[in-house]
């Protein structure tokens, strides 16, 4: 029981707040007498696209993420000192009368030198590519216009699962035609992708050596 507790301690924790699906409101209306053209319940032009706008409404998200990130950091620093004292006699302004210990005949020297070097290099490079497809629903709608969409698909191959998921805030004038738009344009875009099974498993640190890689001190 405890070592089924701390696996699940393990399971990082989703990115996906939001929901991924809505149905559409159901309007309490009188009944109408729809004409053949014109239809109040659902009016659209007559040469009008249809595209998503309403709550319930699909929409599909072509997924076309690219990030790489550079960076590169070097420093360096150098610094010398040298100090050159010497008299006649012994060396003076020693505390406790310790200059008479270094009374010698003839002249009295002091030579100090020092140097500190220190050099730095980083560099960090990092590419990520994501792509695919996905289908969404509107599942509410902002006061500007703006839509929230979100969508979850799940594909089972040979005991193993993938789920994609995908939630943001569209605006309606980005759709394009065949009622698309791609995840350049969705904000708050969260993109998330899990595997569930032997790959996965083969994947990931089991949870006894992750408790010993947290505790230990090195």
């Amino acid at each position: 029981m405890i070592a089924v507790l701390l696996a699940a301690c393990t399971t990082p924790p989703s990115v996906i707040t939001q929901p991924t699906t809505a149905r559409p409101a159901q309007p309490v209306v009188a009944s109408i007498n729809n004409g053949s053209i014109f239809q109040p319940n659902s009016s659209r032009l007559l040469f009008e696209e249809r595209v998503a706008r309403n709550i319930g409404d699909l929409l599909n998200i072509t997924i076309e993420e690219n990030l790489s990130a550079v960076n590169t950091s070097n420093s360096s620093s150098n610094k010398a000192g040298s100090l050159d004292y010497s008299t006649q006699g012994n060396i003076p302004l020693l505390p406790f009368d310790i200059e008479k210990y270094f009374a010698r005949e003839g002249d009295a020297a002091v030579k100090l030198a020092g140097t500190n070097k220190f050099e730095g290099k980083g560099a960090t490079n990092s590419t990520n590519t994501f792509k695919g497809t996905i289908s969404v629903t509107v599942v509410d709608l902002l006061a500007n216009g703006n839509l929230i969409v979100g969508g979850e698909k799940q594909v089972a191959v040979n005991n193993q699962i993938n789920t994609l998921r995908f939630t943001g805030v569209i605006n309606p004038l980005d759709i394009k035609a065949g009622n698309t738009i791609s995840s350049n344009k969705v904000a708050d875009a969260r993109i998330e992708q899990l595997g569930v099974g032997s790959m996965a498993d083969a994947n990931t640190i089991g949870w006894l050596q992750r408790f010993f890689l947290n505790v230990m001190p090195f």
